[in-house]
């Protein structure tokens, strides 16, 4: 199976499009900011898009419309926003939104409120199924957080989530330069860094993997 995970769209979803039409994907996730705050119909209409090459799951980031949740219900992708889902055999957990930025933006939310939503989808985390956390905002202190100047801004919340349940991949975005494949434990974080500037991730990933909990072919991508 090809899983396309595309992150940090920001309005600018062309790059993508011209991926998709030469390179045949099964499944595609989206890990947020689809939009650069809107509008509204363009959150919905780019999701749909990209639901004319492949089933889509998806939330939303802290750049994406306030009503965000409503429209990923409207939209043809399948919502993983605080939402169990399934591909196949893998379960599929997810949060939106990111940890408290200096920016104010959209969708933020406090450090035990991003532990507490996605906490209670522990025993889907931890289970022997192969499983996928999608979460916009990356786990603290890790490759995928860490913004030019050095510093870690990913969420607390998050690693918490990630160190005690250990799902077999952590999906993330937000942090556009953190491009990253990163561990937490036997965890494997993904930053795909932001599409906006030409930027995606394709996995395959075999019965084999499923079977095992493993990955074994992460390609990060120029598009």
């Amino acid at each position: 199976m090809k899983l396309f995970v595309v992150t940090d769209i920001h309005s600018n979803p062309d790059r993508v499009y011209a991926f998709l039409d030469e390179n045949p994907v099964d499944e595609i996730i989206v890990t947020g900011d689809v939009t650069d705050f809107g509008p509204e119909e363009l959150f919905v209409d780019t999701l749909n898009r990209l639901s004319d090459y492949a089933s889509v799951h998806a939330l939303f980031g802290n750049c994406d419309p306030e009503n965000s949740s409503q429209l990923l219900d409207e939209s043809r992708a399948v919502s993983i926003h605080d939402n169990v889902s399934n591909i196949g055999k893998i379960r599929v957990v997810g949060f939106g939104g990111s940890n408290e930025t200096p920016f104010n933006t959209t969708n933020e939310f406090d450090e035990e409120m991003l532990y507490e939503e996605l906490i209670k989808y522990g025993d889907e985390l931890s289970s022997d199924s192969f499983t996928i956390l999608v979460t916009h905002t990356p786990p603290y202190q890790t490759d995928a957080d860490k913004i030019e100047a050095g510093m870690h801004v990913g969420s607390k919340g998050v690693r918490k989530v990630v160190e005690e349940t250990q799902p077999t991949l952590n999906l993330c975005g937000h942090v556009h330069e953190a491009i990253a494949c990163d561990r937490l434990g036997d965890t494997v974080i993904v930053n795909p860094g932001d599409a906006s500037s030409g930027h995606a991730c394709l996995i395959t990933i075999s019965p084999e993997d499923i079977e095992n909990k493993t990955i074994s072919d992460i390609n990060l991508l120029e598009l």
